[in-house]
């Protein structure tokens, strides 16, 4: 089964912004995670997601802007 969030051209700023909320979405469930279970090993993981994520969104948004004309986004959840 699969879930289409988003699919098609955009301006560099929708695709930013969008991406951006997904990002932050998936980071406030991690750090929700976090504050849950307190297991050392499962916050170390958790954190070190974070971090990546982070790091993506980063090169995500300067490959965007470097992009002069409009962005093509497909975002899917895919559950099997």
């Amino acid at each position: 089964m699969t879930i289409q969030l988003m699919e098609g051209q955009f301006s560099a700023n929708e695709a930013i912004d969008f991406i951006t909320k997904m990002v932050q979405i998936k980071i406030k469930f991690l750090e929700d995670k976090i504050n849950a279970h307190a297991s050392e090993e499962g916050i170390k993981m958790r954190e070190s997601r974070i971090k990546q994520l982070q790091k993506e969104l980063f090169e995500v948004r300067n490959f965007i802007d470097a992009i002069t004309k409009g962005v093509k986004v497909n975002a899917m959840i895919s559950i099997d």
